[in-house]
C-alpha cells in the first residue's frame, strides 16, 4: 500500500511546514527559538505571504532565523532591526515586514530604535524573544535579567543597587501612541504555542493592514545560559520569569 493511501489529509496530525527548510538547527536542546521559527513558517504559508514577506534578523541567536525559514531576510546591525524594518516597510507598504529579536538586542543595544519606531507607529511586527540573558555571547546579564538571577557577569545574582531593575520594555511600549497591539506569550506547552501563534498572526495582520506597531514578546528559556536542563528551565521560567513577565495581552486597539 502506498504511503499516501495510509496518511490521508483528514488523518494527518502534523507535518513540517513547507517554509521550514531541512537545515540542521544549531539551537541548544530545549531552546524556544525553534518553536517560534516553526510558528512563523506556518503562518507565512497559511496567510499566503511567501512572496510578500520580509524578516529582519539582527545579531545574536536570532540572526540564524534566515537559515531555517525560507523567506526573504535582511540582517541588521545589533539593535538596529526596527530602523531597517521601517525603511523596508515604507518602501514596500503592501508587504508583511517583521523583526525577530532577542532581549539583549531589543532592550539594550536597540532600546532607542525600538522605542522610536514604536512611537512613530511604524507598520511593522516585532517578535521579541525574552530569555533574560545574553545567550550567544557568553551568558551575560541582559536588561531583562531578573533580580538575584546569576549570569556570567552577575555570578552572585543581579543586584538592584548595582545593576538596576529588570527592564519591562514591552510594558513601556504600551504607553506609546504608535503601538496598536502588545502581548506577552510563551511556547513551553502546546496550549501556549497555540496562543503564541494566534498572537503573531494578529501582529502580522496588523502590519499588512497598516494599523501601527505590534510587539509580541515570547518569554523563553535559555537552558545553556541558565545552566539547567530543558525540563528544569521550563519549571524555572514558570516559577520566576512569569512572575515578573506575566503572560497575556497588554494592549490591543485593533478589535
Amino acid at each position: 500500500m502506498d504511503r499516501k493511501d495510509i496518511i490521508k489529509p483528514e488523518n494527518l496530525v502534523y507535518q513540517k511546514p513547507r517554509l521550514l527548510n531541512d537545515n540542521h538547527m544549531h539551537y541548544c536542546p530545549g531552546c524556544s527559538h525553534g518553536v517560534v521559527h516553526r510558528i512563523i513558517a506556518e503562518l507565512v504559508e497559511e496567510m499566503g505571504l511567501e512572496d510578500h514577506c520580509v524578516g529582519i534578523a539582527p545579531v545574536g541567536c536570532a540572526v540564524f532565523a534566515y537559515k531555517y525559514v525560507d523567506i526573504d531576510w535582511v540582517e541588521a546591525a545589533h539593535g538596529r532591526a526596527p530602523a531597517l524594518a521601517t525603511a523596508i516597510k515604507r518602501m514596500n507598504p503592501e508587504n508583511l515586514v517583521f523583526t525577530y529579536q532577542g532581549d539583549g538586542d531589543l532592550a539594550a543595544i536597540g532600546t532607542c530604535e525600538t522605542i522610536h519606531a514604536a512611537n512613530r507607529g511604524e507598520n511593522i511586527a516585532i517578535i521579541f524573544i525574552n530569555n533574560g540573558i545574553y545567550g550567544m555571547t557568553g551568558g551575560q546579564m541582559a536588561p531583562t535579567t531578573l533580580e538575584g538571577m546569576k549570569t556570567s557577569t552577575t555570578p552572585y545574582g543581579r543586584r538592584v543597587d548595582l545593576n538596576g531593575y529588570p527592564l519591562k520594555i514591552t510594558d513601556l511600549c504600551t504607553q506609546l501612541d504608535g503601538t496598536c497591539y502588545i502581548t506577552r506569550q510563551a511556547v513551553h506547552t502546546p496550549a501556549a504555542v497555540r496562543k503564541a501563534k494566534a498572537a503573531i498572526k494578529q501582529a502580522f495582520q496588523n502590519s499588512l493592514d497598516g494599523k501601527g506597531t505590534s510587539i509580541v514578546e515570547i518569554v523563553s528559556t535559555c537552558n545553556a545560559g541558565w545552566k539547567m536542563s530543558p525540563v528544569d528551565s521550563n519549571k524555572w521560567m514558570e516559577e520566576h520569569m512569569f512572575a515578573k513577565y506575566p503572560l497575556g495581552d497588554l494592549k490591543n486597539t485593533v478589535k
